[in-house]
């Protein structure tokens, strides 16, 4: 009889951006294992229709909506059979999966992606702290900012960077149609993809920005295309009409998954220089692809660019290195890195199955 796995997460199957990607490759990678019998999926929200749930899912996309919705479907479940394994998908979270597993007495594992752990979470979710028997942290990075507050031994801790699927990207010619719907027709382009919200500021797009008009004088047909959408996007739109340079920048709103990667090739270099990223698994996708790319220096794409290996390192704060940065990307001719190996999906794989192991296996889990 195999593994049974209870995962309580913001988001997974039918989710956006990164937190439901890397869950849904969490749940894909448990579903390949051939010990794992079923994985018990219970999201909190769900704003897209779901697609490609492996068989040995079920997936209660009845939770989404209320917030008792998805205490109620927690609960259920919990008293619906016995759980081999807990994990929680988000620190906010853990209130809930604490109590479900005060029932299940399983392990419990907590998800940490990045700026959601740099900061202390509310007294509520710290009291459970304690229950936790693993932290699968996406980045070194991540598991120092926690840990800053957490104050829980390092054994504790798991390094789990995101996969990412060489076989659904690669090398390609650019979309003339694009191109020409954005204006981007014989221009250099830089480009950045993220979410746009007032609250995640750290993307760097601002000092992308601010350095434009430098940029322009060594690069006159150069524009920058921003894609992703939120409620900051008024502004940084008013920022550029201010700097003089908004003919030079493009706001191209959320994009279709299916067609990411072709804007990911319209681009001469993808930059996103910022302060928060917990990894940034867009530059992944942009390496993929193979444009080369310009990280930050003070944050987790420093780990997603492997200390530089895989690309440009700035420094946010300073603009002067924002520049020279964004400069040597443009200059580096396009291709795939073979680097860019150590984060494939065989790979991820076997690292979440070493972990599974570990933690099954220790003498705090084991019956």
């Amino acid at each position: 009889m195999g593994l049974r796995i209870l995962l309580l997460t913001t988001d997974a199957y039918g989710g956006h951006g990164g937190i439901a990607l890397y869950n849904r490759d969490i749940v894909d990678a448990l579903a390949a294992m051939p010990d794992v019998a079923e994985i018990v999926v219970i999201p909190r929200t769900m704003p897209l229709e779901p697609v490609g749930i492996p068989g040995k899912v079920r997936f209660i996309a009845g939770a989404v909506g209320r917030k008792w919705r998805f205490v109620g479907a927690a609960l259920a479940a919990a008293a619906s059979q016995p759980f081999d394994l807990v994990i929680c998908g988000h620190i906010h979270l853990l209130s809930l999966a604490g109590l479900v597993n005060l029932k299940l007495r399983a392990p419990l594992v907590l998800m940490a992606y990045g700026i959601d752990v740099w900061q202390p979470p509310s007294r509520w979710a710290r009291q459970w702290l304690p229950a936790v028997h693993a932290i699968w942290s996406i980045s070194a990075i991540t598991t120092e900012r926690m840990n800053q507050w957490a104050r829980l031994p390092a054994t504790r801790y798991v390094q789990l960077p995101n996969a990412i699927h060489l076989d659904r990207y690669g090398m390609a010619p650019r979309r003339t149609d694009l191109q020409a719907r954005h204006g981007l027709v014989g221009a250099r382009v830089i480009m950045t993809l993220a979410r746009l919200p007032e609250k995640e500021r750290y993307k760097g797009i601002d000092e992308v920005l601010k350095t434009f008009p430098a940029l322009l004088q060594d690069i006159p047909n150069l524009k920058y295309l921003v894609a992703g959408d939120g409620n900051d996007r008024a502004r940084l739109e008013q920022k550029a009409r201010t700097m003089g340079i908004a003919e030079h920048v493009i706001f191209a709103g959320m994009i279709p998954e299916a067609d990411k990667a072709d804007y990911f090739r319209l681009a001469d270099a993808f930059v996103m220089p910022g302060r928060g990223e917990g990894f940034g698994f867009v530059f992944l996708e942009a390496l993929a692809c193979g444009v080369p790319v310009v990280g930050s220096q003070l944050d987790g794409s420093r780990e997603a660019l492997r200390d530089g290996l895989l690309g440009e390192l700035a420094n946010p704060a300073d603009l002067d290195s924002v520049r020279a940065c964004i400069l040597r990307a443009l200059a580096t001719p396009h291709g795939i890195p073979p680097g860019l190996s150590y984060f494939d999906w065989p790979h991820f794989q076997a690292r979440l199955a070493a972990a599974l192991r570990n933690l099954l296996n220790s003498p705090e889990t084991s019956p």
